[in-house]
């Protein structure tokens, strides 16, 4: 069954062509990417899809109970309830039949101004409510509530709290969460992977493969897109054009498809050419004009192809380096770092060893301190414990994801120029060029650049200190698929050595031959790129399983650092820790009862022996309601336990 179906769709702003003849066309189950450059109209089509904006020309087909969810791009939660009421909200139907369930249960129990065939008819209506609850999810929905809060990184809140005391990027997934738990027909998503640290990505990329509908998605995680869609339909030059696969099989067919094209234009022009000179050789003889002539009418109507369209205006990204370093690059030992007036460090013990030519993706939680450690690195910030030890002839150059490097009074020519004042203008303009700052455009204050914008600026100045010690803190947040690609390029081929940060994984994959694993007290290096750190995660986790079945309660203890508990508090952590479980498995064994006596006497109260009988009926009604109580008491304590 198609969905929304759009067909030749058209979109201008003033002069300005953004889209033309659009066509796509959506089905029931389909995970579909829209992909293309930064500004190409993704977005808008995503608008225009949504209802969120008009278009000029075209038709969009849909059916009329067609149900679609739209995230935008920087969309964030505004409201002055709780989290947990505002996802309760999705859920508002299966609250009222709730409590018309309770309304009825409680007219079943003081039924004595009844008689039978009212009291029938209510059991009736009762029998069937209660089956569209449990159809609809009325026994379920609490939990998928916090299942989603939890995957979207808010398993460690107080449900209670405000919306409105959450940052930006906290509303944007609760946003995103009330969205899923609305399970609409279609999800349009724009750019979903906005402030999601790698855990929640992966969460989210296994909901989305399982969503029960279809999905229209831009995102400029690739990684993301290879996991999720199965479809890629690609914005350029204004019009769309369709590939079947995921992202990488797109970059494969759209690669073959332009040696194919240009294989052919190139075999057409050689064959012109020959045509060409044959022409010129003998219109001007008796004895060969007529063929010439021939030709000439041959090559008149000849079908000429275009030169096939390459990639549209790309940054050209180079790294240099002014030396080479020794071998040993930087050695970090039993680093600390803690700020001011706090009680926690944020990191301590951190041990780490570089070598001339590695790449190491540093990868951990949010929070662990994995910025905070670069800034350490290259001097920003000061360790109140260990050493930082750099090798011979080593030069650092720093990306800072916040780019607070850039001074935002001056223009683009300036902010390269001023630090590199003897290179003449016309080669300061040549290298900011290739950044895609041409013309007019190094003219512009720097306050006024995009994201993007700024962070090719501040890989145009990092390109200009030829360091041979690249820290890069997020280097792709804010570029687009293209851009990333070109500087995933350059940093391959750079002689130097390369520590990073990103959350970037097709970038991880691309660039690191080390993950290195950052806790609150410890680094553990993985010798590969990131599908092998995750390899090797899965296999620590089997044999963690492994150890869990032969010594069930030293296993399910956490690894903590012995620095950082006593021994008396460590004991204390594993009593309670052994405890959480056995309570855990407790109530797990008594939820099983309780749901499976509550489906024993609701089986029981449709016999006709027991549906005829009315105090029997009353009997039944009150050990239902009991039972329930008691059953939504267990599956609050267990949710609260496996949280913690």
């Amino acid at each position: 069954m198609i969905l929304m179906q759009l067909n030749g769709i058209s979109k201008s702003f003033g002069a300005e062509e953004i889209l033309s003849n659009i066509k796509m066309e959506i089905k029931e189950n389909e995970r579909i990417a829209i992909v293309g450059r930064n500004g190409s109209g993704k977005s808008t089509l995503l608008k225009i899809m949504a209802g969120e904006m008009p278009f000029d020309d075209g038709e969009i087909f849909k059916p009329k109970d067609l149900t679609f969810g739209y995230l935008s791009q920087h969309m964030m939660l505004e409201s002055g309830k709780t989290i947990w009421k505002e996802m309760l909200d999705v859920f508002s139907p299966l609250i009222s039949m709730e409590n018309k369930l309770r309304e009825m249960e409680a007219q079943m129990a003081d039924s004595s101004g009844m008689d039978d065939a009212a009291y029938q008819q209510l059991l009736e209506k009762y029998d069937k409510l209660q089956n569209d609850y449990e159809t609809s999810g009325g026994y379920t929905y609490q939990a998928e509530i916090k299942s989603v809060l939890t995957g979207l990184s808010f398993g460690d809140f107080d449900f209670d709290t405000l919306i409105t005391d959450l940052s930006g990027g906290q509303k944007t997934r609760l946003a995103l969460g009330k969205l899923l738990l609305q399970k609409p027909q279609l999800l349009i998503l724009d750019e979903p992977t906005n402030h999601l640290d790698i855990d929640t990505l992966t969460w989210l990329e296994g909901y989305l493969v399982n969503y029960p509908g279809s999905i229209v998605i831009v995102s400029h995680d690739r990684y993301f897109l290879d996991k999720t869609v199965s479809i890629v339909y690609e914005i350029s030059r204004h019009h769309s054009k369709k590939f079947h696969g995921t992202y990488s099989n797109y970059l494969d067919q759209k690669a073959f498809e332009y040696e194919q094209k240009k294989k052919e234009f190139e075999k057409q022009q050689t064959e012109i050419k020959r045509m060409e000179d044959f022409i010129q050789r003998n219109i001007a003889r008796a004895s060969t004009t007529k063929r010439a002539q021939s030709k000439r009418k041959k090559l008149e109507k000849m079908d000429r192809l275009e030169r096939p369209a390459g990639d549209e205006s790309s940054a050209s990204i180079s790294f240099q380096i002014n030396r080479q370093s020794g071998n040993d690059v930087i050695k970090i030992k039993d680093l600390t770092f803690q700020y001011p007036d706090t009680d926690q460090p944020i990191f301590e013990d951190i041990t780490l060893h570089a070598n001339r030519g590695d790449r190491i993706a540093l990868v951990g939680p949010n929070g662990v301190g994995k910025t905070t450690l670069l800034k350490n690195i290259v001097g920003k910030q000061q360790p109140v414990q260990g050493e930082i030890q750099l090798g011979t002839n080593v030069q650092i150059g720093y990306y800072d994801q916040e780019q607070a490097t850039l001074n935002s009074n001056k223009t683009v020519l300036q902010e390269l120029w001023d630090d590199y004042p003897l290179i003449n203008e016309k080669d300061i303009r040549t290298i900011l060029g290739n950044f895609l700052f041409s013309g007019e455009d190094v003219l512009k204050p720097v306050s006024s650049l995009s994201g993007g914008e700024k962070s090719r600026l501040a890989l145009a100045k990092l390109k200009m200190q030829k360091s041979n010690l690249l820290i890069l803190d997020e280097p792709t947040n804010h570029l687009d698929i293209d851009s990333k690609e070109v500087l995933e390029n350059a940093l391959i081929d750079f002689p130097g050595t390369i520590i990073f940060v990103s959350h970037d994984r097709y970038f991880i994959n691309r660039i690191a031959d080390q993950v290195a694993e950052m806790q609150a007290s410890n680094v553990k290096m993985y010798l590969g790129d990131y599908d092998y750190y995750l390899e090797k995660k899965a296999e620590e986790e089997e044999w963690r399983q492994l150890e869990m079945q032969k010594n069930p309660q030293e296993a399910a203890e956490p690894a903590v650092s012995a620095k950082k508990l006593s021994f008396q508090e460590e004991k204390q952590r594993q009593r309670e820790e052994r405890k959480r479980q056995r309570r855990i498995e407790e109530l797990e064994t008594a939820i099983e009862q309780k749901e499976e006596a509550i489906a024993n006497i609701e089986l029981e109260m449709t016999k006709p022996d027991v549906f005829d009988d009315h105090e029997k009926t009353m009997e039944l009604t009150d050990q239902l309601s009991v039972l329930k109580e008691e059953l939504d008491h267990y599956m609050d304590e267990w949710a609260t336990l496996e949280e913690n």
